[in-house]
Protein backbone atom coordinates (compact mmCIF):
# COMPACT_ATOMS: atom_id res chain seq x y z
CA UNK A 1 0.00 0.00 0.00
CA UNK A 2 1.38 3.37 -1.01
CA UNK A 3 2.31 5.76 1.76
CA UNK A 4 -0.33 8.31 2.55
CA UNK A 5 -3.09 6.04 1.36
CA UNK A 6 -4.60 5.62 4.80
CA UNK A 7 -5.63 8.44 7.04
CA UNK A 8 -5.59 11.31 4.58
CA UNK A 9 -7.78 11.72 1.53
CA UNK A 10 -5.64 9.66 -0.81
CA UNK A 11 -2.55 11.79 -1.21
CA UNK A 12 -3.62 13.56 -4.41
CA UNK A 13 -2.38 17.11 -4.80
CA UNK A 14 -3.69 19.37 -7.54
CA UNK A 15 -2.49 22.49 -9.28
CA UNK A 16 -4.51 24.88 -11.41
CA UNK A 17 -3.33 25.25 -15.03
CA UNK A 18 -4.74 28.65 -16.09
CA UNK A 19 -2.52 28.80 -19.19
CA UNK A 20 -4.34 25.82 -20.74
CA UNK A 21 -6.84 27.18 -23.25
CA UNK A 22 -9.68 25.31 -24.89
CA UNK A 23 -9.98 26.43 -28.52
CA UNK A 24 -13.19 24.47 -28.89
CA UNK A 25 -15.00 26.88 -26.57
CA UNK A 26 -13.28 30.13 -27.48
CA UNK A 27 -13.01 30.28 -31.28
CA UNK A 28 -15.15 32.92 -32.96
CA UNK A 29 -17.34 30.44 -34.80
CA UNK A 30 -18.06 28.31 -31.72
CA UNK A 31 -18.69 31.39 -29.57
CA UNK A 32 -21.39 32.56 -31.96
CA UNK A 33 -22.99 29.09 -31.91
CA UNK A 34 -22.94 28.96 -28.12
CA UNK A 35 -24.56 32.42 -28.09
CA UNK A 36 -27.33 31.16 -30.36
CA UNK A 37 -27.84 28.10 -28.13
CA UNK A 38 -28.04 30.27 -24.99
CA UNK A 39 -24.94 28.60 -23.50
CA UNK A 40 -22.38 31.37 -23.95
CA UNK A 41 -21.01 32.64 -20.63
CA UNK A 42 -22.50 29.60 -18.87
CA UNK A 43 -20.14 26.92 -20.15
CA UNK A 44 -16.47 26.70 -19.18
CA UNK A 45 -13.57 24.28 -19.31
CA UNK A 46 -10.71 24.38 -16.80
CA UNK A 47 -7.53 22.36 -16.50
CA UNK A 48 -5.77 21.05 -13.40
CA UNK A 49 -2.70 18.89 -12.93
CA UNK A 50 -2.25 16.24 -10.25
CA UNK A 51 0.75 14.43 -8.82
CA UNK A 52 -0.17 10.81 -8.12
CA UNK A 53 -0.95 7.82 -10.31
CA UNK A 54 -4.65 7.92 -11.09
CA UNK A 55 -6.49 4.69 -10.35
CA UNK A 56 -10.00 4.55 -11.76
CA UNK A 57 -11.29 2.32 -8.97
CA UNK A 58 -10.34 5.07 -6.50
CA UNK A 59 -12.17 7.80 -8.42
CA UNK A 60 -14.23 8.80 -5.36
CA UNK A 61 -11.07 9.48 -3.33
CA UNK A 62 -9.63 11.39 -6.27
CA UNK A 63 -12.72 13.60 -6.69
CA UNK A 64 -13.06 14.22 -2.94
CA UNK A 65 -9.37 15.17 -2.74
CA UNK A 66 -9.95 17.57 -5.64
CA UNK A 67 -12.77 19.45 -3.89
CA UNK A 68 -10.73 19.73 -0.68
CA UNK A 69 -7.48 20.83 -2.33
CA UNK A 70 -6.29 24.36 -1.42
CA UNK A 71 -5.25 24.94 -5.07
CA UNK A 72 -8.70 23.96 -6.34
CA UNK A 73 -10.94 25.84 -3.89
CA UNK A 74 -9.99 29.38 -5.06
CA UNK A 75 -9.87 28.42 -8.76
CA UNK A 76 -12.74 26.06 -9.56
CA UNK A 77 -15.49 28.15 -11.12
CA UNK A 78 -19.26 27.73 -10.99
CA UNK A 79 -22.23 29.99 -11.63
CA UNK A 80 -24.05 31.51 -8.70
CA UNK A 81 -27.76 30.60 -8.60
CA UNK A 82 -28.62 33.98 -7.14
CA UNK A 83 -26.41 36.48 -8.98
CA UNK A 84 -25.66 34.57 -12.19
CA UNK A 85 -21.98 35.53 -11.76
CA UNK A 86 -19.00 33.17 -11.87
CA UNK A 87 -17.92 32.37 -8.32
CA UNK A 88 -15.85 29.79 -6.44
CA UNK A 89 -17.36 27.16 -4.20
CA UNK A 90 -16.96 28.83 -0.82
CA UNK A 91 -18.42 25.90 1.11
CA UNK A 92 -17.07 22.66 2.52
CA UNK A 93 -17.80 19.58 0.44
CA UNK A 94 -19.00 16.68 2.61
CA UNK A 95 -19.97 14.16 -0.05
CA UNK A 96 -19.40 13.61 -3.77
CA UNK A 97 -20.97 11.55 -6.50
CA UNK A 98 -18.82 10.54 -9.47
CA UNK A 99 -20.55 8.46 -12.12
CA UNK A 100 -18.49 6.66 -14.75
CA UNK A 101 -19.21 7.95 -18.26
CA UNK A 102 -18.02 5.53 -20.96
CA UNK A 103 -15.71 7.17 -23.47
CA UNK A 104 -14.89 4.79 -26.32
CA UNK A 105 -16.01 6.55 -29.54
CA UNK A 106 -13.26 7.45 -31.98
CA UNK A 107 -15.37 8.61 -34.90
CA UNK A 108 -18.38 10.73 -35.72
CA UNK A 109 -19.77 7.82 -37.77
CA UNK A 110 -21.50 7.04 -34.46
CA UNK A 111 -24.15 9.55 -35.60
CA UNK A 112 -24.63 8.26 -39.18
CA UNK A 113 -27.78 6.47 -38.07
CA UNK A 114 -29.49 9.87 -37.79
CA UNK A 115 -29.34 10.00 -41.60
CA UNK A 116 -30.22 6.33 -42.06
CA UNK A 117 -33.36 6.73 -39.95
CA UNK A 118 -34.62 9.92 -41.66
CA UNK A 119 -34.10 12.08 -38.59
CA UNK A 120 -31.72 14.15 -40.71
CA UNK A 121 -32.08 14.49 -44.50
CA UNK A 122 -29.11 13.84 -46.81
CA UNK A 123 -28.83 17.64 -47.14
CA UNK A 124 -28.15 17.84 -43.40
CA UNK A 125 -31.53 19.40 -42.63
CA UNK A 126 -33.20 18.14 -39.45
CA UNK A 127 -36.69 16.75 -40.10
CA UNK A 128 -39.40 18.82 -38.39
CA UNK A 129 -42.29 17.35 -36.40
CA UNK A 130 -45.41 18.64 -34.67
CA UNK A 131 -44.60 20.61 -31.53
CA UNK A 132 -44.81 18.80 -28.23
CA UNK A 133 -43.23 19.28 -24.80
CA UNK A 134 -40.87 17.07 -22.88
CA UNK A 135 -40.61 19.31 -19.87
CA UNK A 136 -38.85 21.77 -19.98
CA UNK A 137 -37.88 21.27 -23.64
CA UNK A 138 -39.93 22.12 -26.71
CA UNK A 139 -39.74 19.32 -29.26
CA UNK A 140 -40.28 20.56 -32.79
CA UNK A 141 -37.99 18.24 -34.73
CA UNK A 142 -37.15 14.56 -34.97
CA UNK A 143 -33.68 15.11 -33.52
CA UNK A 144 -34.93 16.36 -30.16
CA UNK A 145 -37.60 13.68 -30.22
CA UNK A 146 -35.00 10.89 -30.57
CA UNK A 147 -32.88 12.51 -27.84
CA UNK A 148 -35.68 12.95 -25.30
CA UNK A 149 -38.87 10.97 -25.91
CA UNK A 150 -38.38 7.44 -24.62
CA UNK A 151 -41.56 6.04 -26.15
CA UNK A 152 -40.94 7.55 -29.60
CA UNK A 153 -40.65 5.02 -32.41
CA UNK A 154 -37.00 5.82 -33.21
CA UNK A 155 -35.67 6.17 -29.65
CA UNK A 156 -34.20 2.66 -29.92
CA UNK A 157 -31.72 3.61 -32.65
CA UNK A 158 -29.40 4.63 -29.81
CA UNK A 159 -29.11 1.89 -27.20
CA UNK A 160 -28.75 2.69 -23.52
CA UNK A 161 -24.95 2.13 -23.66
CA UNK A 162 -24.80 4.44 -26.72
CA UNK A 163 -26.63 7.15 -24.80
CA UNK A 164 -24.17 6.92 -21.91
CA UNK A 165 -21.16 7.58 -24.16
CA UNK A 166 -19.44 10.89 -23.46
CA UNK A 167 -19.62 11.87 -27.14
CA UNK A 168 -23.40 11.31 -27.15
CA UNK A 169 -23.78 13.29 -23.91
CA UNK A 170 -21.86 16.26 -25.37
CA UNK A 171 -23.90 16.17 -28.57
CA UNK A 172 -27.18 15.99 -26.67
CA UNK A 173 -26.21 18.86 -24.34
CA UNK A 174 -25.44 21.07 -27.36
CA UNK A 175 -28.68 20.13 -29.13
CA UNK A 176 -30.77 21.00 -26.05
CA UNK A 177 -28.88 24.19 -25.19
CA UNK A 178 -29.82 26.82 -22.63
CA UNK A 179 -33.02 28.57 -21.59
CA UNK A 180 -33.42 30.76 -24.71
CA UNK A 181 -31.91 28.31 -27.19
CA UNK A 182 -32.44 29.06 -30.89
CA UNK A 183 -32.31 25.64 -32.46
CA UNK A 184 -30.42 24.83 -35.66
CA UNK A 185 -32.20 23.73 -38.83
CA UNK A 186 -29.20 21.66 -39.93
CA UNK A 187 -27.21 19.09 -37.99
CA UNK A 188 -23.63 20.12 -38.85
CA UNK A 189 -23.10 22.84 -36.19
CA UNK A 190 -24.04 20.36 -33.43
CA UNK A 191 -21.82 17.59 -34.81
CA UNK A 192 -18.84 19.88 -35.50
CA UNK A 193 -19.00 21.54 -32.08
CA UNK A 194 -19.37 18.23 -30.23
CA UNK A 195 -16.39 16.83 -32.16
CA UNK A 196 -14.18 19.85 -31.40
CA UNK A 197 -14.99 19.88 -27.68
CA UNK A 198 -14.52 16.10 -27.47
CA UNK A 199 -11.10 16.28 -29.19
CA UNK A 200 -10.10 19.17 -26.94
CA UNK A 201 -10.97 17.34 -23.71
CA UNK A 202 -10.22 13.67 -24.40
CA UNK A 203 -6.72 12.23 -24.80
CA UNK A 204 -5.78 9.48 -27.24
CA UNK A 205 -2.62 7.57 -28.01
CA UNK A 206 -1.49 4.90 -30.43
CA UNK A 207 -1.29 1.48 -28.81
CA UNK A 208 2.34 0.38 -29.31
CA UNK A 209 1.33 -3.26 -29.88
CA UNK A 210 -1.78 -2.98 -32.06
CA UNK A 211 -0.92 0.44 -33.61
CA UNK A 212 -4.59 1.31 -33.09
CA UNK A 213 -5.65 4.68 -31.67
CA UNK A 214 -7.15 4.31 -28.22
CA UNK A 215 -8.69 6.71 -25.73
CA UNK A 216 -6.69 7.03 -22.54
CA UNK A 217 -9.01 9.39 -20.63
CA UNK A 218 -11.49 8.41 -17.94
CA UNK A 219 -14.66 10.50 -17.71
CA UNK A 220 -16.93 11.06 -14.71
CA UNK A 221 -20.07 13.08 -14.23
CA UNK A 222 -19.60 14.80 -10.89
CA UNK A 223 -21.75 16.46 -8.26
CA UNK A 224 -20.80 17.59 -4.76
CA UNK A 225 -22.77 18.18 -1.58
CA UNK A 226 -22.22 20.34 1.47
CA UNK A 227 -24.16 20.15 4.74
CA UNK A 228 -27.17 21.85 3.10
CA UNK A 229 -27.38 19.63 0.00
CA UNK A 230 -26.07 19.75 -3.53
CA UNK A 231 -23.67 22.67 -4.04
CA UNK A 232 -21.92 21.73 -7.30
CA UNK A 233 -22.42 22.04 -10.24
CA UNK A 234 -25.43 23.94 -8.82
CA UNK A 235 -27.94 23.66 -6.00
CA UNK A 236 -30.65 23.12 -8.63
CA UNK A 237 -30.92 19.88 -10.55
CA UNK A 238 -31.34 20.18 -14.31
CA UNK A 239 -30.55 17.86 -17.19
CA UNK A 240 -28.55 20.70 -18.78
CA UNK A 241 -26.55 21.59 -15.65
CA UNK A 242 -23.51 19.35 -15.49
CA UNK A 243 -19.86 18.95 -14.67
CA UNK A 244 -17.72 16.32 -16.36
CA UNK A 245 -14.24 15.44 -15.09
CA UNK A 246 -12.01 14.13 -17.88
CA UNK A 247 -8.88 12.54 -16.43
CA UNK A 248 -5.74 11.92 -18.49
CA UNK A 249 -3.82 9.40 -16.35
CA UNK A 250 -0.68 9.56 -18.51
CA UNK A 251 -0.17 13.33 -18.58
CA UNK A 252 -1.82 13.63 -15.16
CA UNK A 253 -4.20 16.30 -16.28
CA UNK A 254 -7.81 16.81 -15.26
CA UNK A 255 -10.17 18.76 -17.51
CA UNK A 256 -13.40 20.03 -15.97
CA UNK A 257 -16.26 20.80 -18.36
CA UNK A 258 -19.00 22.78 -16.63
CA UNK A 259 -22.34 24.18 -17.75
CA UNK A 260 -25.22 25.68 -15.78
CA UNK A 261 -28.62 25.92 -17.48
CA UNK A 262 -30.02 29.41 -17.85
CA UNK A 263 -30.07 32.42 -20.14
CA UNK A 264 -26.71 32.79 -21.90
CA UNK A 265 -24.94 35.98 -22.98
CA UNK A 266 -26.82 37.74 -25.75
CA UNK A 267 -24.49 40.56 -26.67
Amino acid sequence: MATGELGDVGGYYFRFLPQKTFQSLSSKEITSRLRQWSMLGRIKAQAFGFDQTFQAYRKDDFVMAFFKDPNVIPNLKLLSDSSGQWITLGTEVKKIEATNVPCTQLSMSFFHRLYDEDIVRDSGHIVKCLDSFCDPFLISDELRRVLLVEDSEKYEIFSQPDREEFLFCLFKHLCLGGALCQYEDVISPYLETAKLIYKDLVSVRKNPQTKKIQITSSVFKVSAYDSAGMCYPSSKNHEQTFSYFIVDPIRRHLHVLYHCYGVGDMS
